[in-house]
């Protein structure tokens, strides 16, 4: 529950903020932008962190089991850590409501990886927040949560998330717009692991590899998998690899050197400092598309 402020005759003077902890910097950035001022929200990962490589600390630990809510991304994304999130009081799976792709049934992805690969227990594709139209049902569960924890204030969060809505709603005008530059048969994307299926069912690109076999980062791929994958850049002439900012990028470069590819920097679990690239979920979307578009807009 809110903590009350008492002063010593007893009247209740004011309600302290809700003390919401909210798992990576993505959904943090959301949560704010319904909450603004009236929330204290505390993202679990650090700023360029890979939500795949999370380790838990004790400072952590204590985070979670003072705050009133604690809001997923979901989808399996915090799977590796489902002990340390026995600690809070309440969790919001915030992609509950969301039709998830099924690992290995992702229709579109040329890579044949084993579901060992996947890294994540939930058996389906976390990487939900590439498509906008899942962070607006995200709103919907962050909104009736703050709601329930400050009846005061509802209408300031409806007010919020239905302009963040409205935000969201022009993000994606935008990136149908921009990904139209990119002819169909350049429509390929190779990454460093298969994070974009969500925006590639919904732009209408195709997943064609990836360096780390799987849904992770933490995968470990074999020398035949790079070879299969070397292969297939040649000869769909894929101009470039695309390679999250906070991923080691030492074995994309030595793929795209025998691919004849470029490397492309995106940015895919994590924001960046609010006055960089991706200080915001939208900025973070405008950053990775532009880079899309400008790596593939003029293949044949």
């Amino acid at each position: 529950m809110v903590a009350l402020v008492v002063v010593a005759v007893g009247f209740v003077v004011a309600a302290a903020p809700a003390r919401v902890v909210a798992t990576t910097t993505i959904v943090a950035d959301v949560v704010e932008a319904i909450a603004g001022n009236l929330v204290e929200v505390q993202s679990l990962l650090p700023i360029d962190s890979d939500p795949h490589g999370y380790q838990p600390t004790p400072r952590d630990v204590v985070a979670l089991a003072e705050a009133d809510v604690v809001f997923l991304s979901g989808a399996g994304l915090e799977a590796e850590f489902d002990d340390l999130l026995e600690n809070a009081d309440r969790v919001v799976d915030l992609s509950e409501r969301l039709a998830v792709r099924d690992i290995g049934h992702a229709e579109g992805e040329a890579d044949d990886h084993d579901e060992d690969h996947a890294g994540h227990g939930e058996g389906v594709d976390p990487h939900v927040w590439f498509d906008p139209t899942n962070v607006m049902v995200w709103t919907r569960a962050i909104e009736e949560t703050l709601a329930e924890l400050d009846p005061a204030n509802a209408g300031v969060y409806a007010a919020n998330a239905a302009a963040y809505r409205r935000a969201l709603a022009e993000l994606d005008l935008w990136i149908w717009a921009e990904t139209a530059r990119v002819p169909p048969a350049a429509r390929r994307l190779v990454t460093d692991h298969v994070a974009f299926g969500y925006f590639a069912a919904r732009y209408g690109f195709e997943q064609v590899g990836s360096v780390f076999p799987g849904y992770t980062t933490l995968a470990e791929p074999s020398a035949r998998e790079l070879a299969q994958l070397i292969d297939a850049v040649r000869s769909l002439g894929v101009p470039a690899i695309f390679v999250g900012a906070s991923v080691s990028p030492t074995l994309a470069e030595a793929v795209a050197a025998d691919a004849n590819a470029a490397i492309v920097f995106l940015y895919t679990g994590s924001l960046t400092e609010p006055t960089g690239p991706a200080g915001s979920y939208l900025d973070l979307m405008r950053h990775n598309v532009a880079a899309i578009v400008a790596a593939l807009a003029d293949g044949e």
